[in-house]
């Protein structure tokens, strides 16, 4: 097979890829309410569960992340958040403290809420029952497990307070 076809090989992949990742993300729209200006800003997105999701106007979540919400329960991003890649976020998970003979596991659930206008590094993981105020910044590699005030930096594995924005 000669270079021309290998390439237009690969480029009928690319698009039918495309097309199927834009698929899924209009069932994404269809289902949750997403702001007819929120972006999905890469690949293999996920957005499932029987919760709601609701996203403000001018955000947007990138590529590999995976947002999960359970009934009864949402998930709120604000407006204007920019939330970067592999960024994990779940309305409910297993209690690490728990007795996992025990059926079913003990879990915690809550909602998670994103302020307005924050920045969410690479490969955060955000906990249920997780609130991010406005203007807040979550380092990358970041374990939140504890409510973020407003216009606050924080880092690590759990996250804590680096210092507040100098405004």
């Amino acid at each position: 097979m000669n270079k021309f076809f290998k390439k237009l090989l690969i480029k009928f992949y690319q698009v039918g890829k495309n097309l199927s990742q834009l698929k899924t993300y209009n069932s994404f729209r269809e289902k949750y309410q997403l702001h007819p200006t929120f972006r999905f800003n890469g690949n293999d997105i996920q957005m499932y569960g029987d919760g709601q999701i609701i996203a403000g106007e001018n955000s947007y979540v990138g590529e590999y992340s995976t947002w999960q919400t359970t009934k009864e329960y949402k998930i709120v991003i604000g407006k204007y958040c920019q939330i970067s890649h592999n960024v994990r976020c779940y309305t409910q998970s297993n209690i690490a403290d728990a007795d996992f003979s025990i059926i079913p596991v003990p879990s915690k659930s809550g909602d998670v809420v994103i302020g307005n206008y924050v920045w969410i590094g690479a490969n955060v993981f955000i906990n249920p029952g997780v609130s991010i105020g406005d203007n807040a910044i979550i380092g990358a590699n970041s374990v939140l497990t504890k409510n973020v005030p407003p216009f606050a930096i924080v880092g690590g594995v759990p996250a804590k307070l680096i210092r507040f924005k100098i405004l």
